[in-house]
């Protein structure tokens, strides 16, 4: 096994004990829940296969579903995720394009970029996990809030993730 793909399958473990074991069981006043785990598929290589990301999507989120029961709720978020990370990508596409080298991590790629990417990944992610979750667009302004909160907690939670975990590179 090469080394990306250990890093890789460590990430996975890795974000799945923390997403269930630590931040699953934070939620403040109903309206903020913190999420991790999509930054497993924010953080894939740029040159892995667009049917390979969706195949992880799939499976992380079954796990992230299977521990939080929840009824496939993330799984569909983070395929969705997986679905869109090429076009994400390509809207925040450097001048130069992507190195082959490249990854998508705040070391390589800058603060700027890195945030952009992280925070329209999340939000993007959020709807979908949050409307699929209520399962009607009757309460919008509750969801909309939920969303919003969530998402600046989480964007900030994988912020820090980038600066203490993910080694320079």
């Amino acid at each position: 096994m090469n080394k990306v793909a250990i890093a890789n399958v460590v990430r996975f473990l890795g974000l799945i004990l923390l997403q269930v074991l630590i931040l699953d069981e934070i939620e403040l006043h109903g309206f903020v829940n913190p999420y991790i785990y999509p930054l497993f598929i924010l953080l894939l290589p740029l040159n892995m296969p667009h049917w390979l990301q969706l195949i992880l999507g799939f499976v992380f989120g079954l796990i992230i579903d299977i521990y939080a029961n929840t009824l496939g709720f993330h799984a569909a978020a983070t395929v969705w995720l997986a679905y869109i990370r090429p076009y994400i990508l390509q809207f925040n596409e450097p001048r130069g394009g992507y190195e082959p080298e490249h990854y998508p991590v705040l070391s390589i790629m800058g603060f700027r970029w890195t945030i952009l990417y992280v925070s329209i990944a999340i939000l993007l992610h959020h709807v979908v996990l949050f409307f699929i979750e209520v399962s009607s667009f009757s309460d919008f302004q509750s969801t909309f809030f939920k969303i919003f909160l969530s998402t600046g907690v989480s964007i900030m939670m994988i912020m820090l993730y980038q600066f203490v975990v993910v080694p320079k590179r």
